[in-house]
């Protein structure tokens, strides 16, 4: 079996529709359907809007009523299988009636998949993984999660051109320019968590929000969290701005992000201090570098990183230059590094 132009074009509307903008950020993937009748023509479509709404097949069916009797679903993730807040979106389609379901990405989740098989097993046609790289790259840290059963980890810092993310008196704001720091909200808003150590709550007491371009904080704010063994005062900002706050007391990376997946959280930010960000990445748990590059000196202060146990050149972590951006203008700009530990990234 192959795809129709019109399966095609179908695709690329429910992959943008799986992308819109807004939805909040949660355990379940991003997913857009779109129906076609016989002649190719579409007559509904849905996507998810967020843990406990209807999935987007149950959506698009839901709008199209009869006539989905005989249609083909075009969909960017396998249907589920399973039940979970909602039913299984194979039984919706069944009952529908449908002919023919073109997905895009299996589900890499054990207790949703076998959607595929299921509807073969009840006369639908199938054919599966068209332009499934573009719908992995729509959830990518939810698949990461899925597949190595821990959150994505995205690094960023600020550094001055002599690697320092502080002056010699601590201060660090700000390092990066305007536009920068613009940009790193727009990124921090793609993940569920953002975390930082005890240290920089002590010493920093940053707010942690995501802030829209007016520096208001935005409607749906990821979990911030601090993590590290030292007490942490109940007045800290980081848990009186909007949104959800909790310290994990623990220093070991791995149990944090266990217990993190626990909860159900895929994309962790990790804004720490260098002490912090060396435990991850001598951990080997970090997945993904965004360094600011401000044309800045310090010639003194802290690190960006803190001691990695590195003696010898020979032995430097290595990483792949997947795309270097220049981001304000003059003295304000700054160049945003971003970095995968493996030439193919994700």
């Amino acid at each position: 079996m192959t795809t129709t132009p019109a399966e095609q074009a179908a695709m690329r509307r429910a992959l943008t529709l799986a992308a819109t903008p807004g939805v909040p950020l949660g355990p379940n993937p991003r997913v857009g359907c779109v129906l076609l009748d016989a002649e190719g023509v579409e007559i509904a479509e849905g996507f998810h809007r967020g843990a406990g709404t209807p999935h987007a097949e149950v959506a698009a069916l839901t709008e199209a009523g009869e006539a989905a009797r005989g249609a083909t679903a075009v969909v960017t993730l396998e249907p589920c299988n399973h039940t979970g807040r909602t039913g299984p979106c194979v039984e919706a389609l069944i009952a529908a009636g449908v002919r023919r379901v073109v997905f895009a990405q299996r589900d890499p989740n054990p207790e949703a998949a076998g959607g595929a098989a299921a509807l073969t097993a009840a006369g639908i046609e199938v054919e599966a993984g068209v332009m499934e790289p573009v719908a992995r790259g729509i959830n990518r840290a939810w698949t990461f999660a899925v597949e190595n059963e821990r959150p994505f980890v995205t690094w960023k810092f600020a550094t001055t051109l002599d690697g320092r993310s502080a002056a010699a008196d601590g201060t660090s704001r700000w390092i990066s320019g305007a536009d920068a720091r613009r940009d790193t909200h727009t990124l921090r808003a793609e993940c569920d968590v953002l975390l930082v150590g005890t240290g920089t709550v002590l010493i920093d007491d940053p707010q942690l929000t995501v802030r829209d371009e007016v520096d208001e904080p935005v409607e749906h704010q990821p979990l911030r969290v601090v993590m590290g063994e030292r007490d942490v005062p109940a007045d800290s900002r980081i848990f009186d701005a909007p949104g959800e706050a909790k310290h994990l007391v623990t220093r070991d990376p791995a149990n944090a992000l266990r217990q993190l997946r626990d909860q159900g959280r895929v994309h962790v930010w990790l804004e720490g201090g260098p002490t912090l960000a060396a435990a991850f990445l001598k951990a080997g748990l970090v997945d993904e570098i965004y360094a600011y590059v401000a044309p800045t000196f310090l010639g003194a202060g802290l690190n960006a990183v803190g001691d990695l146990g590195i003696t010898t050149v020979t032995d430097q972590l290595r990483w792949h230059l997947k795309r270097a951006s220049v981001i304000g203008t003059g003295a304000d700009a700054t160049v945003r590094l971003t970095l995968h530990p493996s030439k193919e990234g994700i």
